[in-house]
């Protein structure tokens, strides 16, 4: 291989690519060197086996620097490796890899995707706009991440393209078989899972703030976000902010997992003999598997809502709490505004799904000309957006249902039901009376969605979750107007 034309030209090319990468010109490249040159060369961060390679054991240098030779040596067995790859893909061995070769790759793994979906991976590789990736493209696009196989390749594709497969706050994640094998799934789900603990609790004063002027605010009272917040601490100090918080956070557990798996059944018995679903059928499958799981914990909520809203020494604890309603009220109290929960999901996720997918997909088609990953600022901003505009269309079936959680435990409150109550609500307040509290639960959106951006990145690290698709789960997010 050596001597060649071509491996002349290659040498040059390493050779320019290392000068590149060499920001101190100490003729070495490490980790951080690489991190840094990518960033600037638009490649973007190298994963963690390419981090390895950066330390070969035959490199005695322990600062796991590379000098020119080693780094070229390093480079020449990549591009064997992705040769070998690039061939195994390219399944009708025409030196282009197309749309149906993507497909028939992910269906080969048990994922199924679109014809679209397939498009916005081969797109965000293809530099000549023929509609396919040939092999410069191809070892362009992968020499500096560590792909092994082709598990790995789809894998590095599913995540890193953002890929339509659950964006939406009701719909949980869906993980190919290899995922489920190697545990990569419940590591994403706990990572997820404890990022929204740590959230919710960040932004607990909001959410008790929130709940307290949905029962308490009137027409009357004109209860505001200040005078909500000294009336709480007057009554049981700093700490009581955070009443309720405790069961707040141990429901998300449960409900991520039922969630899961019940998605996981009812997309199979929507799916049949498709090959994926369409936006709507994952709407459809979301919604049922949120409200599966909220049937199940519903009485958790119930108890939430209690807690967040007692008085000091009305409760001993969560058990204490519990028991008085069972036995004052009876077991039917525990689902106390069930309905409206239920009825309220819908809205939410219909239209949180549908602004998402309209403002991502608008931003790709205009801005975006090189890649299908749009950035995590522009998910970010787009999940802001959707979820409140989602937050606004399902808030009075969610003070309906918090009013009736609590009625029961507040004196002289009238035991209405939900038509009952919302007709209540609008002759004594108006349509502006449906909305008690929105305020501080918009207030809540962006310091949860940023909390939990940090702790899913840092819980990802320390689990070794190499992907990056940290906006796709509905963990992150579901605690901002649903908790």
């Amino acid at each position: 291989m050596r001597g060649g034309p071509g491996d002349a030209e290659r040498r040059q090319r390493w050779g320019r690519l290392f000068e590149e990468l060499d920001s101190n010109k100490d003729g070495r490249v490490d980790v951080h060197e690489l991190r840094q040159g990518l960033a600037r060369l638009g490649a973007g961060d190298p994963d963690r086996g390419a981090q390895q390679g950066i330390s070969p054991e035959g490199d005695a240098d322990p600062d796991g620097g590379l000098d020119l030779e080693e780094f070229i040596l390093y480079l020449q067995e990549r591009e064997q490796r992705l040769l070998l790859l690039f061939h195994s893909l390219d399944r009708n061995q025409d030196g282009h890899i197309d749309v149906s070769e993507i497909q028939q790759s992910f269906r080969a793994l048990g994922i199924s995707i679109s014809l679209e979906q397939a498009e916005k991976i081969l797109h965000s590789m293809d530099r000549d706009g023929t509609m396919t990736i040939d092999w410069q493209e191809w070892r362009d696009h992968f020499l500096l991440h560590s792909l092994e196989n082709v598990e790995d390749v789809l894998y590095f594709w599913k995540h890193s393209t953002v890929l339509d497969i659950g964006e939406c706050l009701t719909v949980p994640d869906e993980f190919s078989e290899q995922e489920k094998l190697t545990g990569m799934w419940w590591k994403q789900l706990v990572a997820g899972a404890v990022a929204g603990a740590v959230s919710r609790t960040g932004t607990a004063p909001l959410d008790r703030l929130k709940v307290f002027m949905q029962v308490h605010a009137s027409k009357t009272n004109r209860l505001n976000i200040l005078g909500g917040l000294q009336s709480m601490i007057r009554e049981g100090g700093v700490r009581s902010l955070w009443r309720g918080n405790g069961i707040n956070v141990l429901k998300i557990a449960p409900e991520s997992a039922i969630k899961f798996m019940a998605y996981e059944q009812i997309k199979r018995a929507i799916r049949g003999q498709q090959e994926t679903l369409h936006v709507q059928e994952r709407f459809v499958a979301g919604s049922l598997a949120g409200a599966t799981a909220q049937t199940i914990i519903y009485p958790m909520e119930v108890l939430k809502t209690r807690l967040t809203l007692r008085r000091t020494g009305q409760y001993k604890g969560l058990l204490d709490c519990a028991w008085q309603i069972l036995e004052q009220e009876g077991p039917r109290a525990f689902y106390r505004g069930y309905l409206p929960n239920v009825l309220g999901i819908i809205p939410y996720a219909g239209i949180d799904l549908a602004v998402y997918e309209t403002l991502k997909n608008q931003w790709l088609q205009q801005y975006s000309h090189d890649s299908a990953d749009p950035g995590i600022l522009v998910l970010l901003a787009c999940g802001t957006i959707s979820s409140t505009c989602g937050q606004i269309a399902s808030y009075p079936l969610a003070l309906v249902r918090t009013r009736m959680q609590a009625q029961a435990s507040i004196e002289g409150a009238p035991q209405l039901s939900m038509l009952g109550l919302l007709r209540h609500i609008l002759s004594q307040e108006g349509v502006r009376g449906l909305y008690r509290g929105i305020a501080p639960n918009f207030m809540k959106v962006i310091p949860a969605v940023s909390i939990s951006y940090v702790v899913y990145e840092n819980m990802k690290q320390a689990l070794g979750v190499t992907s990056s698709y940290w906006i796709l789960t509905p963990q992150l997010q579901q605690h901002i107007s649903r908790s």
